[in-house]
Formats: C-alpha cells, structure tokens, sequence
C-alpha cells in the first residue's frame, strides 16, 4: 500500500488579479488533507472515495489506455492526474500497472459541507504524488506542481493553479502564475519530460515567514460559491472594461507587493493594512462588474472582525465560502466568536500546514 497526503488552502489576498501571469498572490496551506492511497491489483482496477462510495469507478486496460465503465463520475480531477502521470510514467520507461486507488477527503466536514479549502487541487496533488511513488519516480516540487497544474487545468479550464502550489509546497506562500498561452504553445511543441523541466514564464513561488505575533483566524459563511462560474464572470468584465480592468491589476499588484514586504520585515500592521486595501480593491471590482464577490455574511464576518481589531476579507473567489482574519495573538478573541456564533459564522479549527520536503 503506497499512500499521499496534500493540504487544503486558503487565500489571504490578491485574488482575481493572480489569473493574470506576473500578478501575485498570497496563499496559505491548511493541516486538512486529501489522502490518496493506491494498491496493486492483478485483474481490475478501482477508483473509490469514502466521500462517494455509491459512484466508485471501475476500469479495465486496453494496451495502455485506461477504459471507464461508468458514464458519471466525481473523478475528473483524479483521471486527469493518472492520464498525465501515467505519461509521465511511460516517456520515462516505467511499464503501466493495475492498482485500486482510493481517496479520502477531510476537507470537507462530515456531514458534506464545503467549506472551499481546494480539494480539487488538493486530490489532484495527492494523486500525483502517490502515483510517482507507485511508478517509484523521483519527483521534485517543482515537477509536482508543473504535472498537478496540467492536470487540474485540463478539466477546470481556468484559474491560477495557485492553489496546486499552496498543496505542494505548504506554509505561506507568495505566487505569481505563469503564461498560460506559453503552456498551451509549449505542449504542442515540447515532450511532457522536457516541459516539467522547462523554466515557465511569469511563473513565481517564493515561501513566507509570517510575523511572529500574526494570527490566522477562518471564519465559514456556510454558503458555497463556484471558483470558475465567478472566475468566468470577471473575464467577461475583462473583455468588456479593460481600462478599469487594469487599474484593478495594477493597484492589486502593488497592494501585495507592499503586503509581501511586510511579510519580509514581520511588520504585522503593514500586512494588515494591506489586507483592508486589497478588500476595498474586492469590493470595487465586484461593484463594477455586477458580480457578488463578498456576501451579505461575508461582510458582517469581516466587520466584526474589524470592531476586534482584526484585518479581515473574503478568500479566494467569494461568493460565500471563507473569509480571513489576521489579528494580533494577543488579543481576546472571545467576543468577536460569539459574534460570530450569533449570526451563523463557523470558525473553523485549522492551522497552517508546513511541507517538509
């Protein structure tokens, strides 16, 4: 038995502006994790998750094609990562083998909640992961990130991947994307073994070390959002208002470059600052593009934290899901969590995970 773990994230800021290559972001991994474990097998292979046993997913091999039996399927993320790391696998001269592979997920609750942690990043790596171990393929991060961000943008179609690169390489990160123009170009041109290797353009990860005083708090409005539905909406605002498009970058770029230094000199009212700019920056752009970034319970969730002495946002797309808090550790928090008990906001019990590579 061969297993992978990767963590869920959350943005902290810079959103919709990070899917343009060169403008960054801030993302951190959570110490909820996708498990994904495989086991050779002789005749069939399966796919399950404890989250979906009624749709579990059988397979058969047809030389080295992988052949589906089942029309529906909450799997797309883990096919997409067993067809590009099973090519890997082959342009490297491992034979394919059968083997089941299940999925466990606790980045949703129990009871099926999502709560918008990036699981379909977070499977998406773990699959990856545990079959370049399966296929005893020694990959580094940043090969894991370069097959994970194929694969999960084959099937989403859109994005920053940045959430791939909070699941591979933990902790805080800054992340600028890369051109994904080039990558659509290059595929046709280079083999997969050489673009893993290849520099990508406008492509950034650099980790960050948070002021020690810094507290993450993540509260959940309870009302799921679309990452892509909202991503697509902005990108018609895009092509329609380019001008006020690009102020929006602009201003967003510079807002996480003043934010990144505060994070290289621990100064934690500088990031704070900054995660108020980059809300104002939200808010605005939701405005002019008739999309509803931070919600009703959104924006009570981060005025109450603000009332606390908190710097508070929506993460990542909005639309509901989670909002952040940075707030010094000192401070009583007990106030601002009944608050939140009171107007139905869950305060999620997650701290940030750490990759040890």
């Amino acid at each position: 038995m061969i297993s992978a773990q990767a963590p869920g994230k959350l943005y902290i800021a810079g959103e919709y502006a990070v899917v343009e290559p060169g403008y960054p972001a801030i993302i951190v991994a959570l110490n909820q994790f996708v498990t994904v474990s495989i086991e050779e097998s002789d005749d069939y292979g399966q796919i399950a998750s404890k989250q979906y046993q009624e749709n579990s997913l059988y397979w058969e091999r047809q030389g080295t094609e992988l052949v589906f039996d089942n029309r529906d399927n909450p799997f797309h993320y883990i096919l997409s990562a067993i067809h590009l790391t099973e090519q890997y696998a082959q342009a490297l001269g491992k034979p394919l083998r059968m083997y089941h592979l299940n999925v466990n997920s606790e980045l949703d609750s129990a009871d099926g909640k999502k709560y918008g942690l990036g699981s379909s990043a977070a499977v998406t790596v773990a699959t990856v992961k545990a079959l370049c171990r399966f296929y005893q393929i020694d990959i580094s991060q940043s090969e894991l990130f370069k097959l994970a961000a194929i694969a999960h943008l084959d099937v989403q179609g859109n994005g920053s991947l940045g959430d791939i690169a909070a699941s591979v390489y933990g902790g805080w990160i800054a992340y600028r994307a890369f051109d994904h123009d080039w990558l659509a170009s290059a595929r046709r041109e280079m083999s997969l073994v050489d673009l893993l290797h290849a520099q990508w353009p406008g492509l950034d990860i650099e980790l960050l070390t948070p002021p020690a005083p810094l507290r993450l708090l993540i509260g959940w409005t309870g009302s799921p959002a679309s990452t892509s539905h909202l991503v697509d909406r902005i990108a018609l605002f895009k092509a329609t208002q380019r001008h006020s498009y690009h102020s929006f970058l602009e201003e967003s770029r510079d807002c996480l470059h003043r934010m990144i230094q505060g994070f290289h000199d621990g100064d934690l009212g500088a990031i704070q600052r900054e995660i108020t700019v980059n809300r104002q920056l939200l808010n605005q752009l939701a405005h002019q593009s008739h999309v509803q970034i931070e919600t009703k319970l959104l924006k009570t969730m981060c005025d109450t934290a603000v009332t606390s002495g908190g710097a508070a946002k929506s993460s990542g797309a909005g639309g509901g899901d989670c909002g952040i808090v940075i707030i010094d550790a000192a401070k009583d928090l007990a106030a601002l969590l009944h608050q939140w008990e009171q107007r139905g906001i869950e305060p999620l019990k997650l701290n940030v995970h750490h990759v040890i590579d």
